[in-house]
């Protein structure tokens, strides 16, 4: 094993690929800055679905949604399924597996228990001194999804490691009342607020402390890793005091700020103007106010966007004590260090929030940097890429075999840039009624300057020509000048290997 680097993963969630200083944006991210000088960055990462779950399993096993089976939140990943996912196969070859953070492989609102330790109803009766393992990683610290849409993390025992921390010194009441605290000046933009709790109390600082406190403590071994940060998810509530570092006039806004739905295909404003279909009318009524947002006006948009970059800025902090941990404690050389998102977020794009069905690249490509023993440094990558990709680099690094017939591909030779180019990446969804009432099967490929998604069911579809038009503004499905274009991507959806399984039921809604 002395000759295998340990292997750091580090996330973020709904995390834009273009909302990184690096990428001209002014949100300030000075340690990913450093990372992507010291490494390789990926210009077109995108993910494998646009929602947690099944961009987490992905990321995982190596494996696409509709192969694993979460093709959608609220659907879990089986435990036999996580068995065979980079954790546990890098520990079964004598590394010390770790997490730390939002998991989120596993639904949180489920129609009845479950059993997982992710399921509210099975949270309370979890042992107290539960630390895994789950999903094989022996090693874990997490927390109740790490975004409240009520502003409320719960006390025990309904709570995991970051809630039971919180309240654990007898001020849990007082914090709370801290981060629903809307400070001035609040305009009531959607799902955002300036939140008077202080950094030092937040989940993104309490995922860089125990973050920390893992390397410190397995240090003389080889390890591996996964640091999963909750934010920049919505609700956009950035602690004090990273809500002040991006004045609101000062942010960039979208290209283009309105619903066209009449220039797109028939799902987009079906799935905006559908109702969530499922049994619980509690469930279905929160998906419906918390997945819809009216398009904001400038204003409001400006201060969303303020405190997103807020959010990031707050969790490359944090990677920045990571970084420097490592170099504290001698294993920076030693160490394969990979930071990414599980997807990203549309922040107004086409008169957009959050995330659903309507794949623009705000939502589809996410950032991927990476530096260790072997990677070049201050190097750009722009070959299609998918974040699945990394369970198989990271076998790759470790030096073991990979379980059989995975559809995720090493990225090693293309960090160490000898060779090995790219043509596409696949992404997929299947959403069922439960989301927008509506049933879609979307087939995404995205290639280094086209993107084309195809809904299944229906044979409709979107194209867009990212070389000459990267803010998708004319789709180009069916438009006969482009029809050799079409024909290749389609080409590459139908190269996605025949590997499907029936899809399952929904347990609940993430």
């Amino acid at each position: 094993m002395t000759d295998t680097p340990n292997i750091l993963l580090i996330t973020s969630d709904q995390h834009r690929g273009d909302c990184y200083g690096f990428e001209g944006r002014s949100v300030k991210t000075p340690h990913l800055e450093q990372m992507a000088r010291e490494g390789t960055r990926f210009a077109n990462c995108i993910t494998p679905n646009a929602v947690c779950q099944p961009a987490r399993s992905s990321l995982l096993t190596g494996l696409l949604p509709c192969t694993h089976g979460v093709s959608d939140n609220g659907i879990d990943l089986e435990v036999w399924q996580g068995e065979l996912g980079f954790g546990r196969q890098l520990a079964n070859a004598g590394y010390q597996s770790g997490y730390v953070g939002k998991t989120h492989f596993s639904t949180h609102h489920t129609f009845s228990p479950t059993g997982t330790p992710e399921d509210k109803s099975t949270i309370p009766t979890l042992p107290r001194d539960w630390m895994g393992p789950y999903m094989g990683f022996d090693h874990m610290e997490t927390m109740m999804l790490g975004h409240y849409a009520n502003g409320r993390p719960t006390p025990p025992p309904n709570s995991l490691h970051y809630e039971r921390w919180l309240y654990a010194d007898g001020r849990g009441p007082a914090k709370i009342k801290l981060w629903e605290t809307h400070l001035p000046p609040d305009v009531g933009a959607p799902q955002t607020w300036n939140s008077a709790l202080p950094a030092a109390w937040h989940h993104s600082t309490w995922v860089g402390n125990q973050t920390v406190r893992y390397l410190e403590q397995h240090k003389d071994n080889p390890f591996v890793l996964w640091a999963s940060f909750p934010d920049p998810h919505t609700p956009f509530d950035c602690p004090e005091p990273w809500n002040r570092l991006h004045h609101p006039d000062e942010v960039e806004l979208p290209f283009h700020q309105e619903r066209d739905l009449q220039r797109r295909p028939w799902w987009h404003a079906k799935s905006l103007q559908g109702k969530p279909d499922m049994p619980d009318k509690k469930l279905a009524a929160h998906r419906a106010t918390w997945s819809r947002v009216t398009p904001p006006n400038e204003q409001k948009l400006r201060h969303t966007i303020a405190n997103y970059y807020g959010m990031i800025s707050l969790i490359d902090h944090n990677v920045g004590r990571i970084l420097t941990t490592l170099d504290e404690l001698g294993l920076s050389d030693n160490t394969l260090v990979v930071f990414t998102s599980d997807h990203g977020e549309w922040l107004g794009d086409h008169g957009l929030l959050l995330k659903g069905p309507m794949l623009y690249e705000g939502l589809l490509r996410v950032g991927c940097v990476a530096r260790g023993p072997g990677v070049g440094t201050n190097k750009i990558v722009d070959d299609p890429i998918s974040t699945l990709d990394l369970a198989a680099t990271f076998y790759d690094y470790a030096g073991i075999s990979p379980p059989a017939n995975l559809h995720s591909h090493s990225l090693k030779k293309l960090l160490e840039g000898s060779g090995d180019s790219r043509d596409f990446a696949h992404s997929e969804w299947d959403l069922r009624p439960s989301r927008s009432g509506v049933r879609l099967n979307l087939r995404t490929v995205r290639a280094k300057t086209a993107k084309l998604t195809l809904e299944e069911i229906s044979g409709a579809g979107e194209m867009y020509d990212l070389s000459n038009d990267p803010h998708e503004m004319d789709n180009l499905f069916g438009d006969p000048g482009y029809a050799l274009l079409q024909k290749e991507l389609t080409d590459m959806i139908r190269s996605r290997p025949d590997d499907m399984i029936p899809q399952k039921t929904q347990v609940g809604m993430a």
